[in-house]
């Protein structure tokens, strides 16, 4: 099973802002990510990860919100697209994107 998981998160409260800049705060759930070991992409918008199952995306959640807990107030959405007997799509979903556009740009 492949479950994609897009979510953004982050501090709305003053005590965890810099200014408008959310980054820092970003940065610290990004950092636990990477070290986590998941498969994940980074986007301006937010983050996808790929997991085996739904409790392995859930606790990405939770080690997420871990990094801004100290926060006042935290705002967060989040998708999910799951799909059993497929993996990699994290990748493979792009890759056959850009392969219909090279056969588009090829007629």
């Amino acid at each position: 099973m492949s479950v994609l998981l897009e979510f953004a998160m982050f501090p709305t409260s003053d005590n965890c802002r810099e200014g408008s800049s959310v980054s820092k705060q970003v940065a610290k759930i990004i950092d636990a990510i990477d070290k986590s070991g998941v498969a994940y992409q980074l986007t301006p918008m937010g983050t996808v990860v790929e997991t085996k199952t739904m409790r392995e995306a859930l606790d990405i959640i939770e080690l997420a919100y871990e990094q801004v807990k100290d926060c006042e107030r935290v705002y967060s959405s989040l998708k999910f697209d799951i799909r059993h007997n497929s993996e990699n799509r994290l990748i493979n979903k792009i890759k056959s994107v850009e392969n219909n556009l090279q056969r588009e740009v090829h007629k």
